[in-house]
């Protein structure tokens, strides 16, 4: 096995020519809109992304093949078999070309925290949807009115002749601006091509294997390099530097914290969370860079504070009906959450008043887009504003989380694209989250959402399609519609059974005939899920299959449409911290 560097032009030179195809068995692409820009931005600071495997092609290939998603389907012969590196390979090619329907890539900027007079590129994957022919939102497509918010999109930096698609944006971009054109021309082309280069200089190296390797072997190897990764424990590192510098054990006190606080690893690994706290604590970025250089000493003399903190977290969550890290919508907010307990006043009125912050911080947290990227960095901005604002040195307008220009609240549309609960997506969680905090009654039995029935393992709690996926596969809706989170309600595994795939109205109909109180009864369930019963009161009883079909299809659409109405209410009601009441949300239902 030889080792070898390759550019990106490179690489999307043989893509586009087909000289590099995919095994057939290898697995589609698994990685999430995060993933994508997490790379991207790594791309863009010129650091590192691993190694890539290819198999060379001899006269014929040894695995049947296929081309990786959105590149040519024809081509020169296939020289290499890419065993390893589609998931990056994948994400780079359908990012820089704009080919993902759901999502476009911009480039924004970051103060930098080691050095605050330079910017850092981030990129962010801003959800995208069309309606009646146009792709929402417009602004993405309008060069004036995206450089305006201070994002390029990464298409402009893809590896080939760009010059007059670049020239045209940055002039639209800077029209009608203030200062001198010329001047803000030159400093945004600049702006551009420094970019450029960081990614035309992206090197991603690989091993391959030579065309006379035998078929078991290149299979063996597949496996081994895709599930033998060892990955390196900071904590363990941490561990040592702590014994080093003090002579005791930190495992000591974190086995103390469990024993002290048993729920608290119902939400994130102990020391995982407890290395993010400390850094917080001592103004570092919660991320592996941050953990270098903390001071241990003081890390155990505040050790008291730390248990402090995770206990007020554990009680705060519990408050706002998050029982577990399954449902957890943003780990990123509870380090935050902890560190800050300690600024917490005791006089009641401005207890209150604290209490009420955090909440609007949480649930922006769970349902904005600010920690979709660069989570590290914005958890440490938005601690430093959030600890100014509660010892009163600051007003909230200081906290980046709750501008809400940069970061708005979803509209029904991006709700409406909220992926699969179960999937670990901040807004899909974030509005199961939701679901949860209005009760999340059992349809069957009226159980309401608690620590003891959420977590429950003789009675676990289950994800079920409200509109049952076999009904919508027959009417030939894609999965990634059928698996939305507004199609998606937390019901216990007993009842999810009894339901099985019956038409709404079916199954609805049983809970009433089987409810004391009868169908007023379900509908009020239904309302502890944010469910507007009206919508998914549906049957198909008598309907042809082609008529059925249309039937289905046309319900489902506007049952989507009606839930997301009410999450959009629900949303802007914890994102002000206030209480609502489920009467004021479902007054205009019949």
């Amino acid at each position: 096995m030889h080792a070898h560097d390759r550019f990106l032009p490179e690489w999307f030179n043989r893509i586009r020519s087909r000289q590099i195809t995919l095994p057939r068995f290898q697995r589609f692409v698994v990685w999430g809109h995060g993933e994508v820009a997490g790379l991207l931005t790594t791309v863009l600071r010129g650091l590192p992304s691993g190694a890539a495997l290819i198999l060379e092609v001899g006269d014929e290939e040894k695995f049947i093949s296929r081309t990786m998603v959105d590149a040519p389907e024809s081509g020169e012969k296939v020289t290499e078999q890419l065993l390893d590196g589609q998931q990056r390979l994948t994400a780079l090619w359908r990012s820089l070309h704009d080919t993902y329907p759901d999502r476009t890539y911009l480039v924004g900027f970051e103060d930098d925290p080691i050095d605050l007079s330079k910017k850092l590129p981030f990129v962010y994957g801003q959800a995208r949807w069309t309606k009646k022919g146009k792709r929402y939102p417009m602004w993405v497509d309008d060069p004036k009115q995206c450089w305006s918010r201070g994002f390029i999109p990464i298409s402009l930096l893809r590896p080939e002749d760009m010059e007059d698609k670049i020239d045209q944006w940055v002039e639209e971009a800077i029209a009608d601006e203030d200062t001198d054109m010329f001047q803000a021309y030159k400093r945004l082309k600049k702006t551009i091509n420094e970019l450029r280069i960081k990614v035309r200089e992206f090197n991603l190296p690989y091993l391959s294997l030579p065309p006379t390797t035998p078929k078991e072997v290149a299979l063996d190897v597949f496996i081994k390099m895709n599930t033998s990764s060892v990955r390196l424990s900071t904590y363990d590192i941490v561990v040592a530097l702590v014994e080093e510098e003090t002579g005791k054990s930190l495992h000591d006190h974190v086995e103390a914290l469990a024993a002290e606080v048993p729920r608290a690893a119902e939400y994130a690994d102990l020391p995982e969370l407890v290395l993010d706290v400390v850094a917080l604590r001592q103004d570092r970025i919660p991320s592996q860079a941050g953990y270098r250089g903390l001071d241990y000493t003081r890390m155990l003399d505040e050790w008291d504070m730390v248990v402090k903190g995770i206990k007020g977290m554990v009680s705060f969550l519990e408050d706002e009906c998050i029982f577990d890290a399954q449902r957890l919508p943003s780990y990123t907010a509870i380090p935050i959450i902890t560190a800050l307990w300690e600024y917490l006043p005791l006089q009641p009125d401005s207890l209150g008043n604290a209490k009420h912050l955090l909440r609007k911080f949480f649930w922006r947290a769970c349902l904005t887009s600010r920690y979709e990227q660069s989570s590290t960095t914005n958890a440490l901005q938005d601690f430093r504003g959030l600890k100014k604002v509660l010892r009163g040195q600051a007003n909230e307008e200081i906290v980046p989380i709750l501008n809400e220009y940069s970061y708005p609240l979803p509209t029904k549309e991006v709700i409406m694209q909220a992926e699969w609960p179960k999937r670990k997506t901040i807004l899909g969680r974030g509005l199961l989250a939701l679901q949860i905090k209005c009760g999340a009654e059992d349809l069957a039995d009226g159980t309401r959402a608690t620590v003891a029935s959420i977590t429950s393992k003789e009675h676990p709690r289950e994800y079920h399609h409200l509109f049952p996926a076999s009904i919508l596969e027959d009417a030939g809706i894609p999965d990634e519609h059928i698996y939305r989170a507004l199609n998606c309600a937390l019901i216990t595994w007993r009842t999810n059974r009894a339901i099985s795939n019956k038409d709404p109205i079916a199954y609805l109909k049983e809970r009433a005939d089987s409810s004391a109180l009868g169908e007023e009864e379900v509908k009020r369930r239904l309302r502890t899920h944010l469910i507007p019963y009206e919508k998914l009161a549906v049957g198909y009883e008598g309907f042809s299959d082609d008529e059925r079909r249309v039937r289905v299809k046309e319900d489902y659409e506007a049952f989507l449409l009606a839930r997301a109405e009410l999450l959009v209410q629900a949303a802007e009601y914890v994102c002000r911290g206030k209480t609502f009441c489920l009467s004021e949300l479902f007054s205009t239902e019949n």
